[in-house]
C-alpha cells in the first residue's frame, strides 16, 4: 500500500498531462463502475441481473483491476457483511473504528485474498466456476499484465497515473462503502444495521453511496431510488436491458416497494 500511495501523489505532482487524466478517468469508470458496481457487487454478489457468460467474466476481471481481491474473496467478504452488518462479526463493522472499517480490516485483518478454499465456503455459487477460482487464486495478474501494457505503450509517467494513481484512489473510494456510508449520512430505510445513503460516496462509485437504500433492498439493482439519488450503475444495467443484454433484473420502485424478486423493471 506504501508504495501505491506513494505513486499516486507522484502522478499529479511530476507526471501531470490531460490525456494521463482522461485516460485515467476511463480506466477508473471502467474497473470501478464496471468491475466493482455492475460486476463484484450488484452480479456476483446479490445476482441483481443476469448477462452472458463473456461479460459476466469481463466485469469479473475488470474488478480484479482495482487491487481488491478476486471475485470469490470480494463476494464472501460482502455477504458476510450484509449477514453480520455492524456486529462484531462483519468483516469491517465501524464499530471498531472508522479506520478498521476504511481499511485496518484489511490491512491487519485475517486476509483471505489468496485462500481460495475458506472463500468458497460463503460463494459456492462462483467457487463451482473453474474461471472464477482461478481468477480468485491469480488475481493481481490482470494487473500486473495491465501495468507491464501501460509501460511498454506509455512509459512510467502513464503507470503513475493508470496503475498506482487509479487503484489508490478507487480502493479508498470503495473503502468509503464500507466506512463512511456507516457513519455519516441520512437513512430512507429503517433497516437493523447502521447504513446510510451518502451523496457525494455516490458520486465516487457511481451509485454504491446509496448504501441504506441498498441494505434495505440488497438484491435490487437499483441503488438510487429518487431522481436526485443518481446511479449511474443503474442507468448502465437499464440501458444493458434495453438491449436485450441484461435479463432478470430485480428492481424496485420510486417509493422502495420491491416489484418481485424476478420481474423486469417496467
Amino acid at each position: 500500500m506504501v508504495p501505491f500511495h506513494l505513486g499516486a501523489i507522484a502522478a499529479p505532482l511530476f507526471f501531470f498531462s490531460w490525456k494521463a487524466v482522461a485516460l485515467t478517468a476511463f480506466f477508473y469508470w471502467m474497473c470501478i463502475g464496471l468491475g466493482i458496481g455492475m460486476g463484484y457487487h450488484r452480479l456476483h454478489t446479490h445476482r441483481s441481473y443476469k448477462v452472458p457468460k463473456l461479460l459476466e467474466y469481463f466485469f469479473a476481471v475488470c474488478g480484479a483491476l482495482t487491487l481488491e481481491g478476486g471475485p470469490i474473496f470480494w463476494v464472501a467478504t460482502h455477504r458476510l457483511h450484509h449477514q453480520h452488518s455492524d456486529t462484531d462479526s462483519d468483516p469491517h463493522t465501524p464499530h471498531h473504528g472508522g479506520f478498521w472499517a476504511h481499511m485496518g480490516w484489511i490491512l491487519f485483518g485475517v486476509g483471505h485474498h489468496n485462500d481460495t478454499e475458506t472463500m468458497s465456503r460463503y460463494a459456492p455459487d462462483l467457487a463451482a466456476d473453474p474461471f472464477y477460482r482461478w481468477l480468485n487464486t491469480w488475481h493481481w495478474v490482470p494487473l500486473t499484465v495491465f501495468g507491464f501494457v501501460v509501460l511498454a505503450l506509455g512509459g512510467w509517467p502513464m503507470v503513475f497515473w493508470l496503475v498506482f494513481f487509479r487503484v489508490t484512489v478507487g480502493l479508498h473510494a470503495t473503502w468509503l462503502v464500507n466506512s463512511a456510508t456507516h457513519m455519516w449520512g441520512g437513512r430512507r430505510f429503517d433497516t437493523k444495521d447502521d447504513s446510510k445513503n451518502s451523496w457525494w460516496v455516490a458520486m465516487l462509485t457511481f451509485g454504491e453511496g446509496w448504501h441504506n437504500n441498498h441494505h434495505a433492498h440488497p438484491t435490487s439493482a437499483r441503488h438510487g431510488l429518487a431522481w436526485y439519488e443518481v446511479d449511474l450503475t443503474w442507468i448502465q444495467i437499464r440501458l444493458l436491458e434495453r438491449l436485450g443484454i441484461a435479463q432478470r433484473v430485480r428492481v424496485v420502485d420510486v417509493e422502495g416497494r420491491r416489484r418481485g424478486e424476478t420481474k423486469q423493471a417496467a
